[in-house]
């Protein structure tokens, strides 16, 4: 089956909802997404926006502390244009009925996070990327050039070689409730898929990120970057110490936000002792990396699986109101934290690597954009500073608007060829019996791929340790495929689980090799071997088409192009 359009989005987070509703208003829009349209990293971000919204506070001090954090790595064209150019985008929020809190003086109430040296943070509760995404998914249900097409998981971008260019003209997607494959044939396509956090075993993302976007853009021949810089949130409810355990394991890892520490709580081990300090004159206030690395180490040193957050001695009332939604998750397990400390450990949360984009969202594949946590912009360095995410969707989103509705316009392509790549197949001559052995094989990969990534190329990592990793997931890459081609797959076969093991595999990999080819510590990214900071290693992570990662049957894209 046929879907034309004028843009294909891919996902519905913000930056993907936020597009779609700018270029509607210049011709049809179909919003792709995996799960229903609220089921986003943005519907998990507790914290808030960061921007500079108060007359104390400056652009040119949120652009020091997003470099800071960043460490040095930042691209600083990049940087300017998204502090300069939040507020703005913030205000649309409010003006299209985002309720953001607010003091009793009237005005925005503004929060402090790890790495700010202002308050700046304008948040809903602890609930803002709900808020956020109520009032976008409404105004794009209302608006009848947006046709949103739900559990519609995508597989491959729609590719083919026009001279040296790359160019993309839709994505093939299937149909998660009725098992068919959909072809959208698009002249933009905007990649706003999320990220990857379910290459490792605990993760604050929701169960769809599985690196669905980086994977089908690496395929596509796009350029990725900083695949290394992997965010570990320090405080995600460690369950192990809630006085009632959870019945049945948590699909993602619930969150404690950074502005729970931005409000004054503070880290005990289990000894009662505040650690903090012991590593950093900012102690609770310190950038995630190291919060992270320093909970890891008491972790280590004292063999204990978790640590202490207490926010117990500011005033009941306070707490409650600023973390509803924190509070009640905790009560439910028995747990009152305006009287006791959280249990925290960290988890994976974001991806500061991605897709590599330009200032407005463009890719090497010409007609591909990205923008939010699939995309590389260069904002987060080789560090993510708190609550910068949704400012920088929204700013990408925006800006790659105009040159979508240019390209849209000018496209000269033949969109009624679409029978120009193969067709990927649904495998219903498998039959039941080798379908639930595929499964079952893959879930256990899946695990096994999980359980390396966090053993072996975690918080802290060493060349030795990488290369096991390397060498372990290519083996079990190798004994996934087998199986599966044993089991009577075929390389055109697609399927929901399978698809995503094939990308979860290559965002694992990508990850890895980028870690290998840093030989420093910077950020994120802290290696034994190479424990400082090397000026002269001061440049992005580059990963070029058909480079160094092994092409493999899940590196590879389902269709062969045929030649007109």
């Amino acid at each position: 089956m046929y879907q034309y359009f004028d843009f294909a989005v891919i996902g519905s987070g913000v930056a993907g909802l936020r597009y779609a509703l700018d270029v509607a208003k210049h011709g049809s829009v179909a919003v792709i997404t995996k799960a229903e349209p609220h089921e986003s990293n943005t519907n998990y971000a507790q914290g808030g926006v960061g921007s500079v919204l108060s007359p104390s506070d400056s652009v040119e001090s949120h652009m020091h502390d997003t470099i800071v954090a960043g460490a040095y790595l930042c691209d600083e064209e990049s940087v300017k244009v998204v502090c300069t150019e939040g507020p703005d985008r913030i205000r649309e929020l409010i003006a299209m009925g985002a309720s953001f809190d607010h003091g009793e003086d009237g005005n925005l109430h503004l929060t402090r996070e790890g790495g700010h040296s202002h308050h700046r943070i304008a948040h809903v509760a602890d609930m803002t990327g709900r808020e956020i995404e109520r009032v976008l998914l409404k105004a794009v249900v209302n608006d009848p050039n947006i046709s949103v097409f739900e559990h519609h998981f995508a597989i491959d971008l729609l590719t083919f070689q026009d001279y040296s260019d790359t160019i993309c003209l839709g994505v093939d997607t299937l149909n998660t409730e009725t098992l068919e494959v959909i072809r959208f044939i698009s002249k933009v396509t905007l990649l706003a898929s999320g990220g990857a956090g379910h290459i490792y075993p605990t993760t604050t993302n929701p169960l769809i990120a599985t690196g669905d976007g980086m994977a089908m853009a690496y395929r596509a021949q796009a350029i990725i970057s900083n695949m290394e810089f992997v965010q570990f949130h320090p405080t995600a409810l460690a369950d192990e110490g809630l006085p009632i355990k959870p019945t049945k394991s948590r699909e993602n890892a619930f969150l404690i936000s950074e502005a729970v520490r931005g409000a004054g709580g503070i880290l005990y081990n289990l000894g009662m002792e505040r650690f903090m300090p012991l590593y950093d004159e900012r102690a609770e206030l310190a950038p995630r990396d190291v919060v992270a690395r320093s909970i890891d180490d008491q972790l280590k040193k004292r063999n204990e699986k978790y640590v202490l957050l207490d926010i117990s001695h500011r005033a009941r009332e306070k707490i409650l109101s600023h973390f509803p939604n924190i509070a009640a998750e905790c009560l439910q397990y028995g747990l009152d934290i305006t009287r006791r400390p959280i249990p925290v450990v960290p988890a994976t949360h974001y991806m500061c690597g991605g897709v590599r984009a330009g200032l407005q969202g463009e890719t090497n594949v010409q007609g591909l954009y990205v923008a939010g946590e699939v995309a590389c912009t260069g904002l987060h360095g080789a560090n993510r500073l708190a609550s910068n995410s949704i400012v920088e969707a929204l700013v990408f989103a925006r800006r790659a608007v105009q040159p979508s509705i240019d390209r849209m316009k000018s496209s000269k392509h033949d969109l009624s060829t679409s029978n120009r790549w193969g067709r990927p197949v649904v495998p219903l001559s498998l039959g039941s019996d080798a379908m639930d052995k595929i499964l079952t094989m893959t879930r256990t990969i899946r695990k096994e791929l999980q359980s390396i990534m966090w053993d072996y190329v975690g918080i802290v990592r060493s060349t030795t340790r990488l290369e096991f990793a390397e060498q372990k997931i290519g083996e079990l890459e190798a004994k996934w495929e087998e199986y599966l081609f044993q089991q009577g797959w075929m390389p055109t076969m697609v399927g929901l689980e399978v698809c995503e093991m094939r990308n979860l595999f290559c965002c694992a990999e990508l990850v890895i090799s980028s870690a290998l080819s840093r030989h420093e510590s910077r950020g994120l990214h802290y290696t034994v071997d190479f424990p400082h900071l090397e000026e002269s290693k001061r440049l992005p992570t580059i990963i070029f088409p058909c480079s160094s990662v092994k092409s493999t049957w899940s590196s590879r894209q389902l269709h062969k192009q045929l030649m007109c």
